[in-house]
Parts: C-alpha cells; structure tokens; sequence
C-alpha cells in the first residue's frame, strides 16, 4: 500500500482525529482567555475596555450592527460612519475590513431572534460584588451576551484552523506510518502556541484560519498531475476569504507569488489566474480600496503572470515603481538604513512591528523547532535534484518558510505565520521520504519520540507558564473616565487622544473621535500626527490651533504617552524630535500640561492616569 493510497483510504479516522484536535485547541484558547481575564464575571463596560485599542475599534462595528433596528440600517451606520474621524463621513466597512463583523452581527441577530422566538433563555446574568468600595456590577455569560458570542466564534474559528492544520501535517507528510507524527505536530504547536487568545478580534484571529486552508489546498493542486475546477475555485475563494478581513494579507501573498516556480508553466498561468480572480473579487467587495490597487501585492501577481509568459528581469521591478506603496517602502527601508521619520518611528517602536527579539529565537533553539528545521530545509535541499513532485513540493513548502523566516526576523509580528509552518515543516521528521534512511520503523519511532521528549521540556514549561496566567481584569482609571464622559459630556462631544484610548472612548461612549488606532490610512496618519503634537515640544498655541483644525472639543492627555519610552529614541518626544528640530531641548507641551493646563486649555477631569482638556468655547 503506498503513503498516498493510505491516506486516502482513512478518511474517517483522519477527520475524527482532526475534529478531536480542533476541539482540544478551542478549549485550551477558550481557558487560556479566560484565566487571563476571568472575562466570564466582567461587566460590559470591562469586557468592552478588555479589548484594548484596534481590537476595541473593531468591536465597536460590531456592537453598532447589533444594536441597529434591522441588518439594513446596521450595514448603513457602519457604511457611513460619522464617528471615527470626525468631522469625516467614512465607508468602515471598506476602511477597516469589517466583513467579519457584519457576518458576525448577522449571526447573533439570526440566533438572538431565533431563541426570542422560541423563549429559550440565550444568557445567565448576576450581581458581581467588587473591592475598593466599588459598586457591584452586572455580568452575564452565554452566547446572549454580545461580547462573550463575539470571542467565542473567534475561537471557535480558530479551532477549526487546528484542525485544518492537522489535515495539512498528514497530507504533506503523505503517512500515517508513524502516530508521532500528528502528536509532534500539535505538541509543536500547543508549545509555540499563538496570540489569538490576548487579542481576539485582531483581523488576523479571523483571517489566518483561511490561510491555512488555502495552504493546504495549494498544496494538493500542485502535487496532483490533473487539475480540477473545483479545487481552483476553492482556492480563489480562500484568498478572497484570506483577503477580506486583513489588509496585511496581501503581503503574505505576496510571497506566494513566484513560490510555485518548480512546476510547469501552464500551472502557474492557471495558478496565478486564480489569484488574480480571488484579488478582483476583493476589490470588488472592498469597494475599488485603493490601497489594493497601490500594493506589492498586485504589482507582484502582474510581474510574475507576465514572468510565466514573457520574462521577469524587468517587469517586478517596473510593475512596483508604477504601483508604489509609499509607507511599506518606507518601513522596509527604515529596516535596512538609518532612515526614519514620525510615522516609521509609529511602527518600529512598537513591539510587534521591530525585528524578531532574540528571546523568541532562543526559545525556538530551546523546543528543537529550529534545529529540527534547519536539518529538514538542508535535507530537503540535498534531495532537490531528484525530480519528483513530492520533493517539489517539499523545496515549495522550505521556499515559503524562507520567506517567512525573513518577514518575521524584519517584523515580529509575522512569527504569527512563521511559528505555524516551522512546526508543520518539523513534522517532515516522521517523513518516510526524508529519513526512511534511518532504518527499520522502531528506529524511526525511538527517533521521533526521542526529539518530541526533549522538545517537551522547554515546551511544557511554556505550557505551564500560559496556563499559570490567572488574572481577574480591572481598569478603574479608563473606567471612571469613561463613565464621566457619558455622564458630563454632551452625545455630540468630540474627542482626540492616543490611539488606544480614542478607541475605548468611541466603544464605551458613542463619542465621535477624531483619531483611531488603524494606522494605515494616509489621511488619518497625518491626522493623528496633528493630534499628537500635544506630546511633542511645540508651543501650546499651535497645538490648540491644530485640535480646533481638527474640531475636537476634548483631549484625553496621558502622562504615561508622555514619559514612556520601549527603548532608547521611542518616547514621543524623542519621535517628535526627529522632525521638529526647531524645538528640540524644550520641555515637553505634556509634562508643562500636566501641571497646569491654562491659559490654553481648562481641566475638566483628572484622576491618577487621565486628564481631560476641553477648548474653550469662545477661542472656536
């Protein structure tokens, strides 16, 4: 019996093993939120300030939608929104790829009313009695509850994510010879683990899990000599449904471009005829986002179309100077010069957009995914000049980890992509093609099981170290400003800030905002730069003239935007002194403010974190 014929002869088993996987990671990505937060006993107003900046703007579209009269005037709110960058009336759904959302709105609608309908009971709600002399507070748990329906779709999502990804291990690998090989893949992948139970409504929780079907639909239409209609149209439908959520899919993509290069011409031009199909569909959808059109994405999948047929030498590089994307080139090259400015500083600063920290390499060294890698690409590599299609897809696959390797090194975030393939590239181990030269199947056993127990050592205790998180969430500093500004502040109050903050503001309050924490837009950059000239040194002057050219009524000042710094250069002053050489070695507007805000701005509200300044009404 051959490893393809195995496989195809056990279907039930690999779906049953599959589906007791996918559970298995739902309630361990369903624990793990829920010890961190003990979300189940918040309060509405917590669980919204639980989901911290983008994750709260996202949220708000969906908290819009639900509480709309009907679908059509939900989509309409979210289509013409008036509160996001006031005094702007913007297409959300187009701006933030708010599909998601809107099926999501659409099923709590469907199941709310259906249980309605029925007089079945959808959530239990309680009284939860709070320290501090806090007033109780009513919290409510079950799929009633919009926030807790919310996130428990998200992981739901992502439980069948682990299932795919347990289907792809097997199908790659083309064996079921060793059981080593399903239990080295989950146990890789429970030990790396993702993010999606810190940040659940984050766009990649909803768009990554397409990937990995797209991935592994892929795969089986470049290993397969006969082309079928239907797995192309599947996997055009996987790149809209990777697409649509997530701007940043386009660049990962992107690196699947030129990756099928082994295989013959007429399957590329099929190939990328589906990609392009599956991006027009979008753009469609996304109603002409020109950002789409401006990517390297398109300028990528044209070049190399062109590439199959005519050449390649010059049609990338011509395509992308005519499709330019100003601030990824700019980021790049921030990456690999001295190079910067305010809004490439906004993103390297932060965590998640600088280089891999060595504390994740290491721990990569320490569970063996990355020897274990390393081994399989040089072997995989050694292996290439046979020409046969598993092998291709092999150097496909190692391609592909390359590529990520290098994308997660320049930006942590994409470890999210990097993580998953090492592991799934790990399990090759149990391949017999790439090590049947070990020996018998006992030997092959000793070997997977031997590294598998040394993994779970540093493994395990990751384990351990994500399950020992209890936490009980609690922001009363956000709250009392929050519950101050409904209480104290006219519907119609606008408001400008950090990031983050305007985005709670807008969740929690209804308030209309000037800046929002989707930093992608050229426009809204540039707002936001004007906002935050409160925490540069300029004269107070010209930055209450900059509020009232954007309309705002209220600023949110935070001593900690002001003092903190994540390392050397990054504090916003430090940003600011990068443009705004003419200031440099003044105080900063904020540490002056944050004494006494007068003559310019008056102090309606401050505890130990906030500070709200209003305008005074006769200077507009």
């Amino acid at each position: 019996m051959t490893e393809h014929s195995f496989f195809d002869d056990k279907p039930v088993y690999i779906f049953l093993t599959a589906v007791l996987a996918g559970l298995l990671h739902w309630a361990h990505l369903t624990n793990l939120f829920e010890n961190d937060k003990h979300f189940s006993h918040l309060s509405s107003i917590e669980k919204e300030m639980a989901f911290r900046t983008e994750m709260g703007l996202y949220y708000s579209y969906f908290k819009v939608f639900i509480n709309a009269p009907s679908f059509l005037h939900g989509l309409h709110l979210i289509m013409n929104d008036r509160f996001s960058e006031y005094p702007l009336v913007i297409n959300a759904l187009k701006r933030f790829n708010l599909y998601p959302e809107v099926f999501l709105g659409s099923l709590f609608r469907i199941y709310t009313g259906t249980m309605d309908f029925f007089g079945i009971p959808t959530k239990a709600c309680w009284n939860v009695n709070r320290a501090d002399g806090l007033n109780p507070v009513e919290s409510c748990e079950g799929m009633g509850d919009a926030a807790y329906f919310y996130v428990s779709c998200v992981f739901l999502l992502n439980g069948v994510m682990m299932s795919l990804f347990y289907i792809y291990g097997t199908y790659l690998r083309s064996s079921w010879r060793l059981a080593g090989g399903e239990c080295y893949l989950n146990s890789c992948y429970v030990f790396q683990s993702t993010r999606v139970m810190w940040t659940p409504p984050l766009r990649e929780s909803f768009s990554y899990p397409f990937f990995v079907l797209q991935m592994l639909l892929l795969t089986r239409i470049l290993r397969r000599s006969k082309l079928e209609r239907r797995s192309l149209v599947a996997l055009g439908a996987c790149n809209v449904l990777f697409l649509l959520p997530w701007p940043f899919a386009q660049f990962v993509l992107l690196t699947q471009v030129n990756k099928s290069t082994p295989f013959h011409a007429c399957l590329e031009n099929i190939i990328y005829f589906s990609f392009q199909a599956s991006f027009a569909i979008c753009f469609v959808m996304l109603f002409g986002k020109l950002e789409l059109l401006t990517s390297f994405y398109i300028s990528s999948l044209v070049a190399g179309w062109v590439s199959v047929n005519v050449c390649m030498t010059l049609t990338s590089p011509c395509v992308s100077l005519y499709f330019p994307q100003a601030h990824i080139g700019n980021l790049i090259r921030s990456k690999l010069t001295n190079y910067k400015d305010f809004h490439t500083l906004m993103y390297t600063c932060a965590a998640e957009f600088d280089f891999m920290e060595l504390e994740t390499l290491l721990g990569y060294v320490k569970t063996l995914i990355l020897p274990v890698n390393i081994v399989i690409v040089a072997i995989i590599s050694g292996k290439v000049r046979h020409i046969i299609l598993d092998f291709d897809i092999m150097v496909y696959h190692s391609l592909q980890l390359v590529a990520f390797a290098v994308l997660a090194i320049l930006v942590m975030r994409i470890k999210l992509f990097l993580a998953p393939l090492m592991c799934l590239m790990a399990s090759l181990i149990c391949s017999r093609q790439l090590f049947g030269w070990i020996g018998e199947h006992f030997k092959c056993h000793i070997t997977v099981f031997g590294i598998l127990s040394i993994m779970a050592i540093q493994g395990v205790a990751n384990f351990q170290s994500q399950r020992g998180i209890v936490g009980d969430f609690s922001n009363l500093p956000q709250e009392q400003l929050l519950e101050w500004i409904t209480a104290n502040t006219m519907p119609n109050a606008v408001f400008a800030g950090s990031m983050p903050t305007m985005a709670s503001v807008k969740l929690s309050t209804g308030r209309a905002i000037v800046n929002h924490p989707h930093y992608e837009d050229t426009w809204q950059k540039e707002r936001t730069k004007l906002v935050y000239t409160m925490y540069s040194r300029k004269p107070a002057k010209e930055v209450k003239r900059n509020l009232m050219q954007l309309q705002a009524d209220y600023f949110i000042l935070e001593d900690s935007w002001c003092n903190r710094r994540s390392r050397p250069g990054c504090s916003m002053p430090e940003i600011w002194d990068v443009e705004d050489q003419e200031n440099r070695g003044k105080l900063p507007l904020c540490t002056l403010l944050s004494i006494d805000s007068r003559p310019y701005f008056t102090t309606m509200f401050e505890n130990k974190v906030y500070k709200v300044l209003k305008i005074p009404k006769d200077a507009k």
